[in-house]
């Protein structure tokens, strides 16, 4: 596709990739077919094409882009605002209800399983997603530093990786046993850990 969309391309390829990802989760991404993603988006080939002119491989790495802020979007509005542990613990129940409803089966991970993470641009997007996640915790845990709930000389950027790890941990074997008590006990660790360091403030 070149040149950059109008408002009204942008809006039809956010349709053709919203409604693909909607298909690869009921189907599987082996079992998808592009006359399924045309029948659920009532668009032509022709249409198709002109938005991912590489064909599926192209869609793919679009919609794994999508699912990719879907992660980091199911955890708003209180992922941007970890400015108490109140809010840490909100957060912690969003995420882990995230996961049990998504139970074994994780869309950006079947993606990149078909399309390979060599393939271009998807590397990227995985780089992308956890920068992105992590500096949201990195700014949770700065905004407890500024409240006085942690000390100032905490080593912010580790603690966030930390998490960041925990959590893809937990998943991890979710994504294999199909239960949630390792990602439960990750999240609750990591923010008593937290909770420890505070009370040095106190």
């Amino acid at each position: 596709m070149r040149g950059e969309l109008t408002a009204k391309g942008k809006a039809t390829r956010s349709r053709i990739v919203e409604g693909a990802a909607e298909v690869l989760r009921e189907k599987g991404v082996a079992s998808t077919t592009l006359d399924d993603v045309m029948a659920r988006t009532r668009t032509s080939k022709s249409q198709l094409f002109h938005y991912f002119p590489k064909g599926k491989d192209e869609l793919l790495v679009a919609v794994a882009q999508f699912e990719a802020e879907q992660v980091l979007d199911d955890q708003e509005p209180y992922l941007s605002r970890l400015d108490s542990w109140d809010a840490w613990s909100r957060w912690r129940d969003v995420v882990v209800k995230r996961y049990e409803d998504q139970g074994d089966q994780c869309p950006l991970g079947s993606l990149f399983l078909q399309i390979g993470r060599s393939t271009p641009g998807t590397r990227a997007i995985v780089i992308e997603l956890m920068r992105r996640w992590q500096e949201s915790l990195a700014a949770g845990v700065r905004a407890l530093q500024t409240a006085g709930s942690l000390p100032a000389d905490l080593d912010v950027d580790r603690r966030a990786a930390s998490l960041l790890a925990a959590i893809q941990g937990g998943v991890s074997i979710l994504l294999s046993t199909g239960e949630s008590t390792h990602l439960r006990a990750a999240l609750d660790q990591g923010i008593d850990d937290l909770r420890h360091a505070g009370r040095a403030t106190e």
